[in-house]
């Protein structure tokens, strides 16, 4: 994992990002613990073309379950009791 120590980057400013986003994403350290991630903008895009591409495959094959009658209408009470979980 690439990682700052958030303290790095208030002594340092962005140069301190910098110098280690080259190496990939970088998890901002803060109390110990990972806080946040910075990433390039090459890959912060890609990450959302990859989440409209999976968007997209959800919605089609929703529409082919729809298509092969793979769907059952219903109430929200009617599938509780369903799974045996009517209160």
């Amino acid at each position: 994992m690439n990682t700052i120590p958030a303290q790095e980057i208030k002594r340092r400013g962005i140069a301190a990002v910098d110098d280690c986003i080259a190496k990939g994403d970088l998890h901002v350290i803060r109390n110990n613990q990972p806080q946040y991630v910075v990433l390039s903008e090459d890959r912060y895009q890609a990450l959302l073309e990859a989440e409209d591409e999976a968007y997209t495959a959800r919605v089609l094959a929703s529409l082919e379950d729809l298509r092969a009658g793979r769907v059952q209408r219903g109430t929200a009470a009617e599938l509780l009791k369903e799974l045996g979980m009517e209160g």
